[in-house]
Parts: C-alpha cells; sequence; structure tokens
C-alpha cells in the first residue's frame, strides 16, 4: 500500500495535467454563438483614441485643390491672386468622445486645430501701364474650433463584421491667414477674402478622407479570415453570429468561439451544448470581458482526444524503482517471480473525452483514464495489468 500512495498522486498529476494542457474542437453550426466579447466604454475610449492616431497619420500631410480669384475693376484693371501647393500638415485633436447608439457608434472630435501652408501670387494688370505688377509668397493658415464627427453602423454579414459610414461631418469654426514674402503687408486684406474658400476645401478634404478611411477599415474587416490556426491540428472558429448588441456604455460581439479540426475530419459530437447565460462585464475600468459557453471547452477536449492527443507512455519517474518488477514483489509476487527484475512502463490513455461543466464559482471536469502496466521483456512489450481510472 506504501507503493500505491506514491503512484497514485503521480497518475494523477498526468491525468490533471492532460485536462489543462488541452484545447479544441468539434462540429457545431456556425450560427450559434457560444464565446461572447465584451467592449467597455474604457476599451471604446481606447480604440478611439487609436483610430485618431491612425486617421490623422493617414491624412497628414494633406493636399488641398489649388484656390484662384480674379476680380476685375473698372477702369483700373484686373487683379488676380492665386493659392497653391495648399497643405495640412498639422492635426491636434483638443477633445473627443465614443458614444454607442441605437443608429450606431458616434465619435466625435472637437476643439481640433490644424495648421496649413500654401504658396501665394499677386497679379496686376491694366490698359494704364504696358506693364504686369506681380509679387508672390509663402502664407501659414491656422484653423481652430474644428469639429469632426461620423456616425458607424456595426451589423453582420455571412459571418464576418460589416461597417457602414452612416453619417459624417467637418465644421470650421475659424480660421486666421498669415502672409510671408514679397511685400505681402500690402495685400493681407484682399487674401481674407479666400477664408471662405479656405474653410470650405479643409471641410470637404477631410470628410474625403474620413469616408476613405471607413471604406478601407470595412474591406479590412471583409477579408478577415472566419478561423484563427492554434495548431497543425486545430482552429478557432471566429464566425459572427448575429448582430453587435450596442448599450449606452459597450458593444458586445457574439462569435461561435469553438474549435474545429484543421484537416476537417468528421468528429464525434462528444459535447452537450448548453448555453449558459452570457456573462457581462460590471467593471467598467477593464477594457474587455469575454465569456466563454463550457462548449468551447468541450469542443477543445473532443478535438484533441479525436486527434490522439491524450495518451502517454510514463517510463521515467522521481523513484526509478516503481519501474521495475523488483519494486512489486511484495506486493504482487507472481508478477516478480514470471518476470524477475524486468523494467516496466506506464500506459496512459484517456477512454474518453473529459467533460467539462461551467459553474458559476468553478469549473469541473470528469475524466476516465484507463492505466496500462507494461512489462519490458527481451524487446518485448507485454501488458501485464489495466486499472481504469475516473477523475470527477
Amino acid at each position: 500500500m506504501k507503493i500505491l500512495s506514491k503512484i497514485l498522486p503521480l497518475l494523477l498529476l498526468f491525468i490533471t495535467s492532460s485536462f489543462f494542457s488541452s484545447q479544441a474542437q468539434v462540429g457545431a453550426s456556425n450560427q450559434e454563438s457560444f464565446t461572447s466579447i465584451i467592449i467597455s466604454q474604457t476599451g471604446l475610449d481606447f480604440v478611439k483614441d487609436l483610430l485618431i492616431t491612425k486617421a490623422i497619420s493617414s491624412i497628414i500631410p494633406l493636399a488641398l485643390p489649388k484656390i484662384e480669384r480674379a476680380v476685375k475693376i473698372p477702369i483700373l484693371g484686373n487683379v488676380r491672386m492665386v493659392l497653391s501647393n495648399i497643405t495640412i500638415y498639422n492635426i491636434d485633436v483638443l477633445s473627443s468622445y465614443v458614444k454607442p447608439g441605437d443608429t450606431g457608434v458616434v465619435f466625435v472630435a472637437s476643439g481640433t486645430t490644424c495648421n496649413l501652408s500654401a504658396n501665394w501670387f499677386y497679379e496686376y494688370t491694366t490698359w494704364l501701364l504696358p506693364i504686369q505688377i506681380s509679387d508672390h509668397g509663402i502664407a501659414s493658415v491656422q484653423v481652430e474650433g474644428m469639429q469632426v464627427g461620423l456616425t458607424l453602423g456595426l451589423e453582420t454579414q455571412e459571418g464576418t463584421l460589416k461597417l457602414s459610414l452612416v453619417d459624417c461631418g467637418c465644421y470650421v469654426k475659424d480660421i486666421s491667414i498669415k502672409l510671408d514674402g514679397g511685400a505681402s503687408w500690402l495685400y493681407q486684406g484682399m487674401i481674407n477674402a479666400f477664408e471662405e474658400q479656405i474653410v470650405s476645401a479643409v471641410e470637404n478634404a477631410i470628410t474625403k478622407k474620413l469616408k476613405e478611411g471607413i471604406s478601407k477599415l470595412d474591406s479590412l474587416l471583409q477579408s478577415l479570415p472566419k478561423e484563427i490556426p492554434v495548431d497543425d491540428h486545430a482552429s478557432l472558429n471566429i464566425t459572427f453570429v448575429d448582430n453587435p448588441l450596442l448599450t449606452s456604455s459597450s458593444i458586445e460581439f457574439d462569435i461561435n468561439g469553438l474549435f474545429t479540426a484543421r484537416k476537417k475530419a468528421s468528429i464525434p459530437n462528444y459535447y452537450n451544448s448548453n448555453l449558459q447565460p452570457p456573462v457581462f462585464c460590471s467593471d467598467q475600468s477593464k477594457m474587455l470581458g469575454i465569456s466563454l459557453d463550457e462548449a468551447v471547452l468541450n469542443s477543445a477536449s473532443a478535438l484533441y482526444y479525436d486527434a490522439e492527443f491524450m495518451q502517454w507512455t510514463v517510463d521515467k519517474v522521481p523513484d526509478q524503482s516503481l519501474l521495475n518488477t523488483a519494486g512489486w514483489r511484495f506486493i504482487i509476487p507472481q508478477l516478480y517471480r514470471k518476470y524477475p527484475n524486468d523494467d516496466m512502463n506506464l500506459n496512459i490513455s484517456l477512454s474518453s473525452p473529459p467533460v467539462i461543466r461551467v459553474a458559476e464559482d468553478n469549473i469541473d471536469a470528469t475524466v476516465h483514464a484507463d492505466l496500462i502496466i507494461d512489462v519490458l521483456e527481451s524487446g518485448e512489450v507485454i501488458p501485464v495489468a489495466c486499472i481504469s481510472l475516473v477523475s470527477l
């Protein structure tokens, strides 16, 4: 009994470790959700900051179309002023927020400023003089109080996430223009007449860029795979199920979440789908909450069981004398007499996939395993005993 008391904890250790290291699949409908991902307001704010940073880096430098104005002055002649090479080279966002709602997810950036550079050109012609008067230099433009807003729609389309632009707009509150070079002080008053055109150009350009960015982001989401490889045997099914659930402070995405065989072999349905109520992330300081149904864990155990991963041969233990018939001569004398001083192996295999049950406070598993004791004699492996074990 002393020897058994030493070896049984070792066997249980191998069985327990096999359960916790297993991961994989079983077939189920893509229309069922077994995993929920909840992004809280804190998580949405984090995503919003990332998107703003990415949007600014993709927008600047942003070139605006050339602006030209010509004025005919009776008797005196014609005046033409041109702003060219207009470029937005800096954008700063003072404040922003994101808010899910019934119509979609609203993003608003307010108190935004941006800086522009440009080249200016002045030309004056008159019939009074046979010569043309012209001047040129550079201009700096400061846009202040700009507000940018957009509303994004989210829906599931053929197992992927579809992103649509519901509304988008840009509004500029104030603008200032400063000329440098040439006799810029002389033309400052006239160049201020370009303010309305510059404002319109900035608003249109930023709105256009945002629409292009949302279209690219939607294309990226559409191109994402519906399965993520885990290893050579298993993949994780991340097919989206149902439309995202939007509340005033979170977004919930439901995915299939089961493990699937990469070779697409037929795998028996060893687990029972028993959908649990969703687990909501009540702590808004957490960015992300993930709810797993027990079917996800059972799909993993079923897949790796079918792939014959839940079999082990034990030929090394801390007390190596236990794997020799001499160590058993007082417990099973006939074994020692028939196979004196022969080495032994322990073959451990699960007779069925571990059945995992998820409760509110803990996770339980039932593991059925067979322990076969082999004797190694003259290069031959001889099974001499079989013990069935059940771990609850």
